[in-house]
């Protein structure tokens, strides 16, 4: 539930719309003289190349911000209301990812698919990943922190796949990327005609749905008694959802913050009823997307058709859901933590003593086998070339495991992690000012940058969460709202051709290429500082989840006690984002692997998660550069598919367990 804005959904629907028509009227002021408007729209002079614009780029590219932010919209409103989850969207359960994913692999593997419609192939990629993401959730009776965990593991995981298909690919699939980052720009009118019709239907069929929908709001046992097929109309809602963002993507790409916005703006507005909301979405997702294409159109000028208007639309949405976020009023209900589905392990220290091992074993071979032209060999001379890399891997695994379960522990968020809450995009914003702004780019400047730049970012989060009850839900909003932003200005940067831009790129797929000696040596002893700290801060670790009034009557200062954790937290981000990039998802998935082996005290826990992060970074380090010999896979994406699955194979048993 949330609390209701100073004005109506109406109000806020026309406040945008009208700032929205004023943009256009301006920008259509500046393309052509006012007494040839009506001409260029109706009957344009072919001899007059600002009226062939008007009619055939400007106009169209108006209609389809309108039908896209429109569906969008609807589409979000729609999962929402189907897994009564208000994190529900595209973008979070995976819908966006799925669909971008399978138009990549039918470009490179089927183009024939292509030709009978882009629109099926990135249906079904986004069916799919909702499939998975449902089943995966399931068992948890779709709770929410449960689906949008497995929403952004499903996620992660189909952009670690497109982006490597990228990396392989960038022959065909250069302008994809930016195609995928939500274009819309337009030649003629054939996208509009072709997307009308089917929102029409679609809409059609949601005005069909609002009367099961209204009784889905009830209990599951009371829409049944009143002879509601709760399965059967759940997953009908979630076929329309899929449709219409498979629609949206097979046009203009992804565009994936509308359908998490504009329902949420909806709610806060007052919007109550399923009726009203549905329809609030869908216009409030139309002027969304129709005032930041505007605004985009208005700020790039001459450039707009290379700045993927998705990517704009997070610069300007995410400040929007970041106010959102301190007026939500939450559910205060979450799933079961991992820890509460094992068995406390008898043994810790064999635990940590075999994860150790492993890890000695694993670095070993890292160091001593590769692949080269003739196969598989040993080669201790090259070890003087690889152990850069391996040790910058294994000290970059180390602190985000760390930070990730200091962050799980100090949240209260089983989602917690410096990848998914921002803070690694904080890290990263810090880093690419000291690139693009600062004049010197030593390697100190952008550690201090880096490490600023995630301190404030976890500042932000905390400040933006902090309630009389801490809400899980309300920290993930604003985590995904400054990783949608951080993800907006590197998908610009590239769109503008810039070089540096290639080389963040690189750095952010997790790539150890460039790691030398000194970098390995700074990132290991940031590591052992960081595992040193451990026993310093466990008794912290252990009482903090207990709360503010337990802390203090064990001697515990809650406030000092959470700067010191900050900051520690903020450092280790940054570090090990500087070295490895912010996109490996080390720090999620390692505190869960280590609480599912049973160790639940901070202690043991950290520093078995140390050890699982540190195992994760060397073995997708050693097969990133060995797999594909000659080609090498960034480490971040390697790590991404070796954690993601188990972190999958988690979720899909931890009922069971």
């Amino acid at each position: 539930m949330t609390s209701r804005l100073s004005f109506g959904p109406g109000s806020l629907i026309g406040l945008l719309a009208l700032a929205a028509l004023g943009l256009s009227l301006s920008t259509l002021a500046l393309r052509l003289p006012t007494s040839l408007w009506l001409e260029a729209l109706a009957a344009p002079d072919i001899a007059d190349i600002r009226q062939m614009l008007v009619r055939y780029s400007y106009a169209p590219r108006l209609v389809t911000s309108l039908l896209c932010g429109g569906a969008l919209g609807l589409a979000g409103a729609l999962l929402q209301m189907a897994l009564r989850n208000p994190l529900a969207s595209p973008t979070t359960l995976g819908v966006s990812a799925g669909a971008n994913l399978a138009l990549a692999m039918a470009m490179l593997w089927a183009p024939g698919l292509l030709a009978v419609g882009r629109e099926w192939t990135a249906m079904a990629g986004g069916l799919a990943a909702a499939l998975v993401v449902l089943g995966l959730s399931w068992s948890r009776r779709l709770s929410p922190l449960t689906v949008v965990l497995a929403g952004m593991v499903v996620s992660l995981y189909c952009g670690a796949l497109a982006a490597m298909l990228a990396l392989f690919n960038s022959h065909y699939l250069a302008g994809l990327f930016i195609w995928g980052g939500g274009s819309l720009s337009q030649q003629d009118w054939e996208i509009p005609r072709f997307l009308a019709p089917r929102l029409a239907l679609a809409g059609v069929a949601a005005a069909l749905l609002v009367r099961p929908l209204t009784l889905l709001t009830l209990e599951d046992d009371q829409a049944k008694g009143l002879g509601l097929s709760v399965p059967l109309i759940r997953l009908s809602t979630l076929a329309l959802a899929v449709a219409l963002t498979g629609f949206v993507v097979g046009t203009v790409g992804v565009i994936g913050f509308i359908g998490l916005a504009a329902p949420a703006l909806v709610n806060a507005a007052g919007a109550r009823r399923v009726g009203p909301r549905l329809l609030g979405a869908t216009l409030l997702g139309a002027a969304l997307l129709w005032l930041t294409d505007q605004g985009v159109q208005r700020l790039a000028g001459d450039a707009a058709e290379m700045v993927p208007t998705g990517a704009a639309t997070a610069l300007f949405g995410a400040p929007l859901l970041l106010w959102l976020v301190t007026r939500l009023r939450l559910s205060l209900q979450r799933p079961a933590g991992p820890e509460e589905a094992v068995r406390r392990a008898a043994r810790p220290l064999v635990i940590l003593g075999g994860l150790g091992l492993v890890l000695v074993v694993l670095l070993l071979l890292s160091l001593g086998i590769g692949y080269g032209p003739e196969g598989w060999s040993v080669a201790p001379d090259l070890v003087p070339w690889r152990w850069p890399r391996a040790i910058a891997a294994l000290a970059a695994g180390v602190m985000l495991a760390c930070a990730g379960g200091m962050l799980q522990r100090l949240t209260g968020n089983p989602m917690a992690s410096p990848e998914v809450l921002g803070v690694s995009a904080g890290a990263a914003f810090g880093l690419i000012l000291a690139l693009f702004v600062l004049e010197s780019s030593a390697r100190g400047t952008q550690l201090g940058a880096a490490t600023l730049g995630a301190l404030l970012a976890l500042l932000a989060i905390l400040a933006l969460g902090r309630s009389r009850v801490a809400v899980p839900e309300r920290m993930l909003l604003a985590g995904v709202a400054l990783g949608a932003m951080f993800d907006a200005l590197v998908t610009g940067l590239m769109a503008g051709g810039d070089p540096r831009a290639m080389l963040l790129l690189n750095w952010m797929t997790g790539s150890t290429y460039g790691a030398t000696a000194t970098d390995a040596a700074v990132a290991a002893a940031a590591a052992m500082a960081s595992l040193a700290a451990l026993p310093l801060v466990a008794r912290w670790l252990d009482i903090v989840p207990l709360g503010a009034p337990t802390s203090t009557a064990l001697g515990l200062s809650p406030r000092r006690s959470q700067v010191v954790l900050l900051v520690l937290t903020a450092a280790m981000t940054a570090v090990a984002t500087l070295v490895i990039g912010p996109l490996t998802f080390v720090g999620l998935m390692a505190p869960h692997l280590a609480r599912f082996l049973g160790l639940q005290r901070a202690l043991p826990q950290l520093v078995a998660a140390a050890l699982l992060g540190a195992i994760l970074m060397v073995a997708a380090d050693w097969l990133g550069r060995t797999l594909a010999f000659p080609w090498q896979i960034p480490a971040g994406l390697t790590a991404t598919f070796i954690g993601c699955p188990a972190l999958m194979w988690l979720l899909a048993r931890r009922h069971s367990a």
